[in-house]
């Protein structure tokens, strides 16, 4: 896996400079799913495919605002602007996100954050970095005071059966929970492999939201499933994602799973 990580990781560099480019200075519009879209968005859509197609031309390529599938058991999966919302109201707090899923499985990720040239990657069984420094998360082991990002959708066609309601977030408020919505979902998902936040939900069904965070987050020692606490694949329609330390994992995942219709 370390060629695909070696080409990944260039990838990344060659995003955040479109990223880096157009901050401040970009506009934005709508799509019909009621998500930001930036020329940046576009731009960089268009880079990963033009060079995963040089580079490995029977791969099948998902991305957020284009693909190009082929008949292959090789999937990249990126996002080519995480934090639309708040890189195009000039804040940044958005992130540059691969990952390499084979046969369903996420097996390398890398998300980069252009704005403090942070580099998080990982490969199945081989750790994650940031930077070239290895990572790890907390040993946050309660809720009580643990940080915890709720990411929600409201669009039907993005979302689950239910949205993440403010009474969720009141319920963990009671527990103790800071909570946050930084309306950026990767960002602070690899700030949990890196034990700076304790867990992130969110409840898109996109796969672009997760493949990346599932290796990362999973070989810094925690724990990524759906909203309910399951395995999941990542060349599928996603069931939401709790991505965490693994110490509050199962009570959080009670408490979330509550909140859905099943």
């Amino acid at each position: 896996m370390e060629d695909y990580l070696v080409f990944a990781k260039a990838l990344a560099r060659e995003a955040g400079d479109i990223m880096r480019h157009y901050f401040l200075t970009v506009d934005r519009t709508w799509k019909d799913d009621a998500t930001p879209l930036t020329k940046a968005d576009t731009e960089i859509n268009d880079l990963v495919i033009k060079t995963i197609r040089e580079k490995y031309p029977d791969h099948s390529i998902h991305g957020e605002e284009k693909s190009d599938y082929r008949e292959s058991k090789y999937l990249w999966v990126c996002d080519p602007v995480d934090g639309t919302v708040p890189y195009s109201s000039g804040i940044s707090a958005s992130t540059f996100s691969l990952a390499l899923v084979l046969d369903g499985v996420s097996t390398v990720g890398v998300v980069y954050d252009p704005f403090n040239d942070r580099l998080f990657y990982a490969t199945k069984g081989g750790g994650a970095f940031m930077n070239d420094t290895p990572i790890h998360v907390s040993n946050q082991s309660t809720l009580e005071n643990a940080v915890i990002d709720l990411e929600s959708l409201y669009h039907s066609k993005l979302n689950l059966e239910a949205n993440l309601s403010n009474s969720l977030r009141d319920t963990l408020t009671d527990l103790g929970v800071k909570t946050t919505q930084l309306w950026s979902t990767i960002l602070p998902t690899v700030l949990v492999a890196q034990g700076k936040f304790t867990a992130v939900v969110f409840n898109s069904k996109t796969i672009q939201d997760g493949a990346a965070i599932k290796v990362i987050v999973d070989e810094a020692g925690g724990k990524v499933t759906d909203v309910y606490g399951k395995d999941q694949r990542y060349d599928e329609l996603a069931r939401g994602y709790i991505a965490s330390n693994g110490l509050v994992h199962d009570e959080l995942v009670k408490i979330v799973s509550s909140s859905y219709q099943h």
